[in-house]
Formats: C-alpha cells, structure tokens, sequence
C-alpha cells in the first residue's frame, strides 16, 4: 500500500466525487417556525396582563 504524504496547505486529490457543492440547509431549532413562537410570547404576555387587569378590577 503506497500512502502519499500530502505537504501542509495542499488539498489531497478527490477520490470519486462528482457531487457539485451545495448549501447544506442549516437546522433552525427553535426558530423554525417564528410565528408559532412569537405567538406564544403574544399569548403569554395577554395573559400576563389579565391577570393584572382582573386584580385591577376586582379592588
């Protein structure tokens, strides 16, 4: 078995790729789908002040 060296900063030579490089789509976790988030924000933040506005009412 004949194992070439390759020198520092040089790229080896393909062995059999004919694959074009592509953008590999990134994973977005929890910001996959932002409305389904920032309802949830909207959602906790009218609760958040109802329960202020039933205090308010309830005085």
């Amino acid at each position: 078995m004949s194992d070439q060296r390759i020198p520092p900063g040089e790229t080896p030579p393909c062995e059999g790729s004919i694959a074009e490089a592509h953008q590999e789509r990134s994973d977005g976790g929890i910001f996959e789908h932002p409305r389904v988030l920032l309802g949830l924000i909207v959602l906790g933040a009218v609760a958040f002040a109802a329960f202020f506005a039933a205090r308010i009412a309830g005085l």
